[in-house]
Formats: C-alpha cells, structure tokens, sequence
C-alpha cells in the first residue's frame, strides 16, 4: 500500500486543527496533524501505543505522571496504551503520529 498525501482530503477538527490519515493496516498507522500556534490537544486517552514525530514547529507534551517536555522540530515521543496526554502548540507545528494497533475510531 502507498498513499500519496496530495490525494488524501484533510479532516478538519475544529480551531485550525486538520488530520490526514495516511498509509495504514489492522495493525499499524500513520496520521498527519496540522496545529496552528496557540491550539490545545485536549487530554485524552487511548489503548492505542503511539509515537509522534514533531515534523516542523514545536509543542509543550504533557502527561499524567511525568514533567511536561517542550518539544521542537525532529523530535519526538512515545504514548503508552492509556495514557493520559496532550500538547499545547507553542507555534504552528505538523505531527507525524504512528499507532498500533490503527485507530479505527479515525476510520469510521
């Protein structure tokens, strides 16, 4: 499978933020998110594992536990399965996040 980010419509989720979902399985998946400078992620949690890729920008990670990080460009962070967390855009930012197993919540 191949998807060519040019062809994938991005979903907007209010406030400036917009997802693509890219290339994915039943097992894995790749998730593009534009945040604008000032957005907030609200605290949530998933039983999904996650890693996220700061493409360009920065944010301030948060989660329940652990010290919040500032975050920059060609950075990034592992989520636990239920793992409360969130961010808080520091300036406009791009996130790569890749999930297993793939988030059908996003699918449907």
């Amino acid at each position: 499978m191949f998807t060519e980010n040019k062809e994938v419509k991005a979903k907007d989720l209010g406030g400036g933020v917009t997802r693509k979902i890219l290339s994915y399985s039943d097992k894995l998946m790749t998730v593009e998110l534009h945040f604008p400078k000032g957005a907030v992620g609200a605290k949530h949690s998933h039983p999904h594992e996650q890693i996220g890729y700061i493409v360009s920008g920065s944010l301030i990670y948060e989660e329940e536990g652990c010290e919040n990080q500032e975050l920059h460009t060609g950075d990034t962070y592992y989520v636990k399965p239920d793992a409360v967390h969130g961010i808080q855009v520091l300036e406009d930012t791009v996130l790569l996040d890749v999930f297993t197993p793939a988030r059908e919540d996003f699918i449907n």
